[in-house]
């Protein structure tokens, strides 16, 4: 049966590259987690500056390891204390590359982010020369509408639990704005911790492939 799955899935990963190609994102479809981390190294150029967000689907492929191998000027804020790594969040702007994964990512071509820090965010719209995207077949929705459902139900209490923060959504395992039935795209808890403070959706670029878009064949983050 996962034959069939697996088919089906092919097909909304093409069509959804399709429509990413139309917004001039460049799209790769990847079968697998090391076919997509290949696509990042034929990407990269030795030497270059990189950076990264925080991303669960870039560990997951084994991209963390790799930037970390000494073939890069990689800009990583791991272990940094909170002032070095603002000083890296900066930084990242002037980088050559910044890799990143998406909140979802839609067949209509559309990347959907939400961000705490807003450091994702800023430089998936500005700075870095190319910016490298990382989703897998879990992300991809039919609509902005579902891509705003799928960040409260599934990706911010996920990543609230992974981050240890103080937020309704880790309590519950969903936003507040949809238990109280308001599910309108800001709306959500008043918590100091909370992360969905920047709503960045990503259409037509005027820079052709600027942004790189590897939609995986496999589930990957969160």
């Amino acid at each position: 049966m996962s034959e069939f799955k697996e088919s089906v899935y092919r097909k909304i990963l093409e069509r959804t590259a399709e429509n990413l190609s139309a917004n001039n994102m460049k799209p790769f479809i990847a079968e697998t987690k090391a076919e997509a981390l290949d696509i990042i190294k034929s990407l990269l150029t030795d030497g270059e500056t990189v950076s990264c967000g925080g991303s669960v689907s870039l560990a997951e492929i084994g991209a963390m390891e790799f930037l970390r191998s000494g073939k890069y000027n990689f800009l990583d804020r791991a272990g940094k204390s909170p002032e070095e790594a603002e000083a890296i969040y900066r930084a990242a702007f002037s980088a050559d590359t910044y890799l990143t994964s998406s909140n979802a990512v839609t067949e209509n071509g559309e990347l959907y982010n939400v961000d705490g820090n807003s450091n994702r965010v800023a430089a998936i719209c500005f700075g870095p020369k190319s910016v490298i995207v990382v989703a897998g077949r879990n992300k991809v929705v039919k609509t902005l509408d579902n891509a705003v459902l799928r960040v409260k139900r599934f990706a911010a209490p996920m990543n609230t639990a992974r981050l240890g923060c103080e937020t309704y959504c880790k309590s519950k395992g969903e936003c507040m704005a949809l238990a109280s039935g308001n599910g309108g795209i800001t709306d959500g808890c008043k918590s100091d911790s909370r992360i969905c403070c920047s709503y960045v959706v990503t259409a037509q670029q005027r820079i052709k492939d600027r942004i790189k878009v590897i939609l995986v064949n496999e589930e990957l983050g969160f």
